[in-house]
């Protein structure tokens, strides 16, 4: 989700991953695949930068391989060699 500002200032938060298109012309088209539209003050890079953003919070590596190593701590393999 990315927080974004309306032509009058309002602050809505989209689903990144619903964003098909952006454009500027000269104010900000976000295009999402549900068809909906939505004009924005934010400039076409500070939305590309906020899903960057996004994508790299949620898609990170990091908290899965954070569980993993607390996971393997407390419940470690023994190779029972009988």
């Amino acid at each position: 989700m990315i927080l974004v500002r309306r032509l009058n200032g309002e602050e809505i938060i989209l689903n990144a991953e619903l964003i098909e298109t952006v454009e500027q012309c000269p104010d900000t088209l976000i295009s999402l695949t549900t068809g909906k539209k939505f004009l924005v003050l934010d400039h076409w890079e500070e939305i590309v930068n906020k899903v960057v953003e996004y994508r790299q919070r949620v898609y990170s590596s990091a908290p899965v391989r954070a569980l993993h190593d607390q996971v393997s701590q407390e419940n470690p393999i023994i190779c029972d060699e009988s």
